[in-house]
């Protein structure tokens, strides 16, 4: 005899479908700035290469003046805001109200970060034409910088796809015990953020052209992009219309990312198709 009449057991906890939830480029990037109205203003300031020079004919010291160069980030207003009826959160699996708050949060997370990646992408220098990682091509995009003076002062980032980090795995230089500090790569101690090479590195799988021939990751210092975020005002709600018997969550952000120093961001035009599906 055949068992009958089954119940459905379902789980209560959810779990989580696959999406970027953080924020991984904002801690990367400059942030202070004084924020008037819908504008914050970056100021980037040098000696424009001048050098030292000797007293004139005159017994006079010569003067001089600053390079002082204003960078503007004109912010915008964002917001997520899911709904539910009540009936669908009751009759629906999982907690719904905490589903919506998840879920927003994630959403203004990868708004930050696309709107840094457009600042990045403004940027004009590039390591050459698209190709798989090479050590040679790595130490290019770090010279590149250090001949721009880019590693003086702030630290130096890379965001790269997973292809990209999946390339740099194979390289002796990058996983070898005789090369990087620390116990030898066996597949587990190194992550998705890691430091290699004097640059931090985070693996980012939300860059442009991801999987594609010529995916877009960079090399770049902290000083050279600037990300205004009005974090005082960061409005989190999450409410209940009693005549629509709708529960909802709303995150509204105003923000806006600039790029400050062209000469402080290396494109490395990446060929991800080796390694993707």
């Amino acid at each position: 005899m055949s068992d009958t009449a089954f119940q459905t057991k379902f789980r209560q906890e959810t779990i989580a479908g696959f999406e970027k939830r953080q924020s991984l480029a904002r801690r990367t990037v400059t942030t202070e700035a004084d924020i008037n109205g819908n504008r914050a203003t970056f100021l980037v300031a040098d000696s424009g290469g001048a050098t030292a020079v000797t007293r004139g004919a005159d017994g006079n010291l010569p003067t001089r003046a600053d390079n002082l160069n204003q960078y503007t980030a004109t912010l915008e207003e964002w917001h997520d805001v899911p709904e539910r009826t009540r009936f669908n959160i009751y009759a629906s699996q999982g907690k719904g109200r905490e589903i919506m708050q998840k879920s927003c949060m994630s959403v203004m997370n990868r708004k930050i970060d696309e709107q840094i990646h457009t600042a990045l992408d403004a940027a004009t220098v590039t390591w050459g034409a698209a190709a798989a990682a090479t050590l040679v091509l790595v130490a290019k995009a770090k010279t590149i910088l250090g001949n721009a003076f880019a590693d003086d002062d702030a630290p130096l980032f890379a965001l790269i796809t997973p292809a990209f980090h999946n390339t740099l795995i194979q390289l002796k230089e990058f996983s070898s015990a005789d090369y990087i500090k620390g116990s030898k790569f066996d597949g587990t101690d190194i992550a998705k953020a890691f430091n290699w090479y004097g640059v931090n590195w985070i693996v980012d799988g939300a860059l442009p052209g991801v999987t594609t021939a010529d995916a877009t990751c960079y090399m770049y210092s902290q000083n050279a992009i600037g990300h205004a975020c009005d974090s005082e005002n960061l409005d989190t709600k999450v409410g209940y219309d009693e005549k629509n018997d709708k529960s909802w969550v709303r995150c509204t952000q105003f923000m806006g990312s600039k790029l400050l120093q062209n000469s402080g961001v290396v494109k490395m035009r990446h060929d991800d198709t080796v390694l993707s599906a």
